[in-house]
């Protein structure tokens, strides 16, 4: 992948996919702007992405607030004018509960961080956008095409909304030349469970029968962060020029299975 001259940014950059996703997006030769919530971590990535040789623009946001939305994309347009690629991968998996246990503002929260937070992050960016251009959303198998992860309503309507408006807008930016694709992960050993909090699920779960190993390809075994960068640097790049409104389902055929 050639991505030399252009300029990325990753949201939700510090950790997980995120950074994985932008290492990666440098090492093919872009320049990345990284936000994310945490400071300490989004200058330790661009401190790794200035080592490959290329710039970074850490900016400590809150991409789901105004605010910081605005800040963020001040930054980016005073330090490289435009951008190429948009990778919004920022989100949260909240609290996962029964419907009747999930309190409203439990409820708003998670819908605030991936939703509004993804609607911010593109209603900024594509002005900043030129022709071939890419965007590429980060959603996940749960809400797309599994359902039965217990108590995950919150979660899973929010990954939904997110095909739902990269498709939307696959179709809107088309005759400006962007392109929109979805990314949807399955389990990866990333630290987002870390943030997880579920409470009272068993009595939301319904039983679901798997073959031996809940990852047919690697017999139970997780994918990887890069596994999904590799895809994300993929569909930024030239090589991916006639996809778009497309999900892509990265799970070693996991929701395959129900």
């Amino acid at each position: 992948m050639d991505l030399n001259g252009r300029v990325a940014l990753v949201t939700g950059a510090g950790t997980g996919i995120g950074a994985a996703a932008a290492i990666a997006l440098a090492q093919a030769g872009a320049d990345v702007a990284l936000a994310s919530r945490t400071p300490d971590e989004i200058e330790a990535v661009a401190a790794t992405i200035e080592a490959i040789g290329r710039r970074a623009l850490p900016v400590t946001a809150d991409i789901a607030d105004e605010r910081d939305a605005r800040r963020l994309f001040a930054a980016i347009k005073r330090k490289f004018k435009r951008l190429d690629i948009v990778v919004a991968n920022a989100g949260i998996n909240g609290v996962w509960a029964p419907i009747d246990e999930l309190k409203p503002k439990e409820w708003d929260e998670t819908i605030r961080v991936n939703l509004r937070g993804t609607y911010l992050t593109l209603h900024h960016a594509v002005p900043l956008m030129g022709k071939g251009g890419s965007i590429v959303i980060t959603a996940s198998i749960n809400g797309t095409r599994t359902f039965t992860s217990a108590g995950a309503s919150a979660y899973s309507t929010t990954k939904a909304g997110q095909l739902a408006l990269g498709q939307m807008l696959a179709l809107e930016l088309a005759p400006r030349g962007i392109r929109v694709n979805v990314v949807c992960p399955g389990a990866i050993t990333t630290e987002i469970d870390d943030n997880t909090t579920k409470r009272a699920t068993a009595r939301a779960k319904i039983p679901a029968k798997y073959p031996k190993g809940t990852v047919p390809l690697t017999g139970g075994k997780a994918g990887t962060a890069q596994n999904v960068a590799d895809l994300i640097v993929f569909l930024a790049g030239d090589q991916s020029r006639h996809i778009s409104g497309s999900p892509v389902w990265i799970d070693g055929a996991q929701s395959l299975l129900v």
